[in-house]
């Protein structure tokens, strides 16, 4: 396992207890709006440019529609300190990337990548990508061409949409870190 893995969460605290289910819907006249509900913390989201699909394919700019879990934390360590999470947390380096390619054995994972190698680049100018959570669409089984790289991570500052993601504020996005674990179920739709 690389040296910057870290999976040991930082211990439960009984004011954040793991949540079990927390769920995004689309918002009221906006298909690229949503609302983020975790326990009593309800947050605006912003969704994918195709809002939420049933049938999410690559590239149609949809946020899938079902029930996922979380699998990890990826954050940028040389911008933030590591978030309190109940999530296995990875520092995110120059050549993390994520796999978008259906005809690859690799679509829809994690990649490392030399510089001029292709893929979704985790290490961005912008702020999007500080904090990801990576979750579990589209992952058991792989299904060429039924969409990558969905992920929760940073909105960007007009609240624009995604390309399929679910994306919010910082701040939200910390106070969601602490109460997410591996064993909440993150239900779109």
């Amino acid at each position: 396992m690389e040296n910057n893995v870290n999976s040991n969460a930082y211990p439960m605290n009984r004011r954040f207890r793991q949540l079990s289910t927390i769920r995004v819907k689309p918002a009221a006249g906006n298909p690229c709006r949503g609302w983020l509900t975790a326990g009593q913390l309800t947050i605006p989201v912003a969704l994918g440019r195709g809002g939420i699909l049933a049938n999410k394919r690559e590239g149609d700019g949809g946020t899938p529609r079902g029930s996922f879990r979380p699998r990890r934390l990826w954050w940028r360590g040389d911008r933030h300190s590591r978030p309190h999470t109940l999530l296995p947390a990875r520092i995110i380096t120059g050549a993390d990337a994520w796999c978008e390619d259906p005809g690859d054995r690799h679509y829809n994972q994690w990649i490392r990548r030399g510089d001029g190698e292709g893929g979704d680049r985790l290490k961005r100018d912008d702020q999007l990508y500080d904090f990801i959570i990576e979750i579990d669409h589209n992952t058991r089984p792989r299904i060429a061409g039924r969409g990558s790289a969905v992920f929760l991570h940073l909105a960007r500052d007009n609240f624009g949409p995604t390309a399929g993601c679910v994306s919010m504020t910082k701040s939200a996005m910390l106070q969601l870190l602490r109460r997410l674990g591996p064993r909440t179920r993150i239900i779109i739709g």
